[in-house]
């Protein structure tokens, strides 16, 4: 049988592909553009026909269908692996479940505790050879498509054809539905402009990138403008290693810095897992040789983070304490995004030659209220810990760098302090003073 009479014989419409899905099942939609929007519109009208279908994704930037129209989650229950700011707003309605993990981990989670009993996820079109690309979702889907009983193929014919080392692919033969439609061009993905607060951060960061550095930018204006900046910048030769890549590598590609020349893994390529931004950013990762998208369980592999050297990790954080714990997906109780890949590139960074670290915040925040807050506090109170404070290193605000690898409690409050808001500087000193780690 050719992979064209095959691929015929599997093509269904969305209504009849989700009819595959049975109550109680679970149901995976992988991340960001492998969303499938016509495959989950159409499980949403079956809604009164279920019953606790269990749906799992993350990054994922809506509508989700399945969620909306079930306010009550007596049909379909939806847990993310990492909230967008769209699945953030669902969590803070109660229709979004956060999956605590570490990214490097998440095809052993798969492969090891999981049950899949379908899987849908948007692909680009089928390849000569009969293969599917799994384009912006490869760093994730390939682990799911492995477990699934059931596959269903949604055929995105925007999504850009992204070139790998391995699993980028499935071919028609482990597929059992394909679903075709009319999409909308990619959604894609502005930066917030950047504020004097992000430039001067980015500013306290340059200095420490020397030439041939790899680097790993994480989500955020901020990445985005340590980006443009060393555009602008004289340091040549960098690299890409990174769970996501966005626009800010295309930026530094564009000036010339972005060569991969000199990366010890993979030289001449930039490897990454997911891919989400703007148009001109899917245009140049599409079918570009200098680009490699593989599993996050090796892209964030540690061990192999750390074969290049002077890797250089460039993370968000939403707070910190005096004792060094770094908050970066959870405000209060409240979560905001999830544990990513930080941890893995933090401990990547500390065994990479010549590595670095850098965890970035404004200093402070006003809320809604007008009231200025400062984001170094004495300690936490029921914050979610993401990076512990026995692998912090360089935290970054407006008001300086200051590296707590090998700090004892006492250097670490008088490091944090010294760039935190002058406003709370004093009250913070008062407060390492009670918590006995002032000098």
């Amino acid at each position: 049988m050719s992979i064209y009479t095959e691929y015929k014989q599997k093509l269904r419409t969305p209504e009849e592909a989700v009819k595959l899905v049975k109550s109680g099942d679970w149901v995976d939609y992988t991340t960001n553009l492998g969303f499938p929007p016509l495959l989950d519109a159409a499980l949403a009208a079956r809604r009164d026909e279920l019953e606790d279908v269990k749906i799992r994704g993350n990054l994922i930037f809506g509508p989700i269908r399945t969620v909306e129209c079930d306010p009550e989650r007596k049909h379909f229950i939806y847990s993310s692996w990492h909230c967008s700011g769209y699945e953030r707003a669902l969590s803070d309605r109660g229709l979004c479940s956060y999956i605590p993990m570490l990214f490097r981990k998440n095809s052993w989670y798969y492969e090891n505790f999981l049950d899949v009993d379908v899987a849908m996820m948007s692909v680009a079109p089928m390849d000569e050879h009969g293969y599917f690309n799994l384009s912006c979702a490869i760093g994730v889907a390939r682990a799911i498509l492995r477990k699934a009983k059931t596959v269903i193929l949604e055929v995105n014919e925007h999504l850009p054809r992204i070139l790998g080392g391995f699993d980028e692919c499935i071919h028609i033969s482990e597929v059992d539905c394909v679903v075709e439609g009319e999409h909308a061009p990619l959604p894609e993905f502005p930066v917030a402009p950047a504020t004097a607060e992000d430039k001067a951060i980015a500013s306290h960061l340059i200095p420490h990138i020397r030439d041939g550095a790899t680097l790993q930018l994480g989500i955020g204006a901020m990445p985005n403008v340590v980006g443009a900046m060393l555009a602008e910048s004289d340091v040549k030769d960098l690299g890409m290693h990174t769970e996501l890549c966005g626009d800010a590598y295309l930026k530094l590609y564009e000036a010339g810095k972005l060569t991969n020349r000199r990366k010890k893994l993979l030289p001449g390529r930039g490897l990454t897992g997911i891919v989400f931004g703007s148009k001109a950013l899917y245009d140049w990762v599409d079918d570009n040789p200098a680009i490699a998208a593989a599993p996050l369980s090796y892209v964030n592999d540690p061990k192999v983070i750390a074969k290049n050297d002077d890797l250089i990790s460039v993370n968000n954080c939403i707070a910190a304490d005096l004792y060094g714990q770094i908050s970066s997906e959870s405000s209060g109780l409240r979560q905001i995004s999830g544990t990513g890949g930080q941890l893995d590139y933090v401990t990547a960074a500390q065994e990479s030659k010549g590595g670095k670290s850098f965890i970035c915040m404004t200093s402070s925040f006003v809320d809604k209220k007008g009231v200025r807050h400062s984001r170094i506090v004495p300690h936490f109170g029921g914050d979610i810990i993401t990076t512990p404070r026995t692998q912090a290193f360089w935290v970054v605000t407006e008001f300086g760098a200051v590296n707590l690898a090998g700090a004892s409690a006492w250097e670490r409050a008088q490091r944090l302090i010294s760039v935190a808001h002058p406003d709370f500087r004093d009250e913070l000193i008062r407060a390492a003073k009670e918590q006995k780690i002032w000098r």
